[in-house]
């Protein structure tokens, strides 16, 4: 009855392990899903289309306005009138009508420069979304990469786990065996069997993890979470990368820094526009009318009268003295066009230290993962010998067991050591401004 327990997991783990294969989803197919999916970068790619929207000609304060009126009135009054020879008339409920209608014309020809800068701004802004939409695609993608490699590891964990859990049940085979023959004691088989119930469970949990790591990825691509999928495990890393290059493409393509200097330009334009306050506005007016009214009042001169007429004007307006708000407005301008500048160069120290940082951690996770590479070969080779040995009855069960362990954690350590390098390879890439222009 004591072997219950162990053959109902070893049941069981296979049950879960018989089903089909799932489809490779590539990196390229994961930021390609992200790219045209992931709510944030959509989100983004909205607000800059308004940005965009504001930064048109219909938005400048360029073009004239147009407006049209027109209007109607009745008007009925009992008028009693003397004449010139005395006569006395009168007129019960006099009508009167009267129709307009005109077109009119507003155009600015100069307002002290203020649209000018403004327009200038919705510029710069809608170029300085486009960085934001990158900025978010790039904070998307080491999102993606850092699931996708999670996914990944557990994969290889979980293919590791389920050939230690493969060992055991053979060690526990021939234990089971050899207590037939009478070879070994009952304790051998007990060892075996507690072994083969921890590697199962260990190989349950991986595999949980697992599924809950994949529906993590599903939500970042946007797609049905229950969707099943095997992560690429093969890794590549891109050629020697040198701190200088990556210094000197930080400065030029870093989005931090391209966001802070487009902070610049627009308190700049901002200052600018501020000081067309100073200055007067000179606009042009123009309209066309047509009005009538008729009036059947006997007493009226005439009966019905019709005009039409375009006029136009040209109009100064200088505002001498507002109170100071100008000069206010001016003034704090200047203020933010000054703190923009002073945070331009604190952000240049920062990207300056995490790129230094970046390339400190890339150096340690390659070293890492070559340490743990050879420390796998020898755990390889000592599980070879052990088992050797083991087969001959030349170490104890207890050894090999140790021998076994030792293996599947240099095998899982050096999985993570792995995923942690490309990982530090991409953070560095993205610090310096490059993420976008690599193969994955």
């Amino acid at each position: 009855m004591r072997h219950y327990p162990a053959l109902f997991i070893c049941w069981f783990t296979g049950l879960l392990l018989s089903y089909g294969q799932e489809p490779i989803l590539s990196r390229e197919e994961a930021v390609a899903q992200a790219l045209e999916n992931n709510l944030g970068i959509q989100v983004s790619e909205n607000l800059r289309d308004i940005d965009e929207n504001n930064a048109s000609l219909l938005n400048s304060g360029y073009l004239p306005t147009l407006s049209a009126n027109g209007g109607g009135s009745i008007d009925r009054q009992n008028t009693e009138g003397q004449l010139a020879n005395g006569d006395i008339r009168e007129a019960i409920g006099a009508e009167t009508r009267r129709y307009n209608a005109s077109l009119n014309l507003n155009y600015v020809l100069f307002d002290g420069l203020g649209r000018y800068y403004d327009y200038k701004r919705f510029q710069e802004r809608s170029k300085q979304s486009e960085l934001e939409v990158r900025q978010t695609i790039e904070i998307t993608l080491l999102q993606l990469f850092s699931v996708y490699y999670e996914v990944a590891r557990l994969e290889e964990n979980t293919a590791n786990l389920r050939e230690a859990l493969n060992i055991s049940k053979n060690r526990l085979e021939r234990a089971r065996y050899q207590f037939d023959f009478g070879q070994n004691t009952g304790l051998d088989v007990l060892n075996a069997e507690v072994d083969v119930n921890t590697d199962s469970v260990n190989l349950l949990n991986a595999e949980q993890l697992l599924r809950n790591t994949k529906r993590d990825l599903n939500l970042v691509l946007n797609r049905d979470l229950s969707l099943g999928f095997e992560a690429d495990t093969t890794v590549q890393f891109l050629p020697a990368l040198q701190i200088e290059e990556m210094l000197d493409d930080a400065r030029e393509n870093n989005v931090r820094m391209l966001l802070a200097e487009k902070d610049i330009r627009i308190s700049e334009y901002n200052m600018k526009a501020a000081r067309s306050g100073y200055l007067p506005t000179v606009g042009l007016t123009g309209s066309y009318g047509w009005n009538e009214s008729t009036n059947n009042s006997p007493l009226a001169f005439v009966l019905q009268n019709t005009s039409t007429g375009l006029n136009g004007s040209i109009n100064l307006t200088w505002n001498l003295f507002d109170g100071g708000r100008t000069l206010n407005t001016t003034r704090n301008a200047r203020i933010t066009y000054e703190n923009q500048q002073l945070l331009k160069e604190q952000t240049g120290l920062e990207v300056e230290r995490d790129i230094q940082n970046a390339w400190g951690n890339y150096q340690n996770a390659r070293y890492v993962l070559m340490v743990q590479e050879k420390n796998l070969q020898t755990n390889l080779d000592n599980f070879n010998r052990s088992k050797e040995r083991y087969e001959l009855g030349q170490i104890t069960s207890i050894e090999f067991r140790q021998a076994q362990l030792n293996l599947l954690n240099a095998e899982l350590t050096r999985s993570q050591a792995k995923y942690n390098a490309k990982l530090a390879e991409l953070q560095l890439l993205q610090v310096s401004g490059q993420l976008l222009n690599v193969a994955y």
